[in-house]
């Protein structure tokens, strides 16, 4: 039932129905409260209407802030998203009520984003806004549709296949040798994601505990797919690993992603080694395990990849190893 009050000169319409919270906004004339509480009340009738209170009262930012404090901890590589969430909850966009928050103003900041990003970047940010306005929406009672599922992402580059030959990984090992105040454990830490494949986050994470240097195995009891694995070890990772120094604290590498980043950059430039992430570290390991490992399922098993499809996208031939196979 709606009843209708002048306050001030503006008209205050106010809808109760049984088995809802009572709504109220306020109008400048009487008519204008009339539709609005008609409409209100056909929509509950209904079963369509939706509540944007909350939405209309709650900013973009504070949602993303929610986020990085609640459900971030819980994710694996987390550590690594901390930063970027943090950035994009200073964005103009994200001063934006969840209401506010429309395809149009999606599109215009992917925009923006594009002159100063690169487009693979920008496909990663619409994610992160997807992912966190879905929780939102799930968990938290903020009754808005997910906008960026109407908002067309930028094309998707050509994946890397950025590959250092001997000459420039000996370049890279040589800046990272432990010299002066060089960290002790970057050197090992590159040298350890050439043999084995594994993700940075995996390695930052790894303890001995998970290290079975008589077995040869490594257990990475969860990994960024949400399942166990198990990475068997060369020859050389077991060295790697039997000459390693053991921290107080149980970690194989007890450093942070930030100072990972940070070292590998640097050595990086030193070295004049360009156009390599750390993350070609992955792709060089897998076409190296990929000329000892022919079988494709036994490879997917090393590197942790679900499906084959994304196993070919770290899988960078040789063009003349391939051409000396044929004869």
């Amino acid at each position: 039932m709606a009843t209708f009050r002048n306050r001030n000169g503006k008209w205050q319409a106010r809808v109760q129905t049984k088995g809802h919270a009572a709504l109220s906004k306020t109008f400048i004339n009487k008519v204008d409260a009339e539709r609005w509480a008609k409409q209100i009340e056909v929509e509950i009738q209904k079963g369509s209407y939706t509540n944007l209170v909350l939405a209309e009262r709650t900013t973009f930012a504070e949602v993303i802030e929610r986020y990085i404090a609640e459900v971030l901890p819980t994710m694996r590589g987390g550590k690594a998203d901390f930063i970027r969430l943090k950035a994009l909850a200073r964005r103009p966009i994200a001063k934006l009520n969840m209401v506010s928050l429309t395809p149009q103003k999606i599109a215009q900041h992917r925009d923006e984003r594009l002159k100063e990003i690169a487009p693979a970047t920008v496909i990663r940010e619409l994610s992160y806004f997807s992912s966190i306005i879905t929780y939102a929406r799930k968990e938290w009672g903020i009754n808005i549709n997910n906008p960026v599922a109407l908002v067309a992402k930028p094309k998707n580059p050509q994946g890397r296949s950025r590959i250092l030959d001997a000459a420039e990984t000996n370049a890279l090992f040589e800046t990272l040798r432990p010299i002066g105040r060089r960290s002790i454990w970057i050197l090992p830490l590159v040298k350890l994601a050439l043999e084995t494949a594994m993700r940075r986050s995996e390695l930052l994470d790894l303890r001995w505990d998970h290290v079975e240097l008589g077995r040869r195995t490594i257990f990475l009891q969860l990994t960024k797919n949400g399942t166990s694995r198990t990475v068997p070890l060369s020859t050389h990772a077991i060295q790697i690993l039997s000459e390693m120094p053991r921290s107080l604290d149980g970690r194989v590498f007890p450093v942070t992603h930030e100072v990972v980043s940070q070292a590998f950059n640097r050595a990086r430039q030193q070295a004049g080694v360009k156009d390599v992430r750390f993350h070609d570290l992955r792709h060089m390991a897998i076409t190296r395990l990929a000329e000892k490992l022919p079988n494709l399922i036994e490879l997917s098993a090393v590197s942790g990849h679900k499906s084959l499809a994304m196993l070919k996208r770290y899988y960078h031939p040789n063009p003349e190893l391939l051409a000396a196979k044929l004869g």
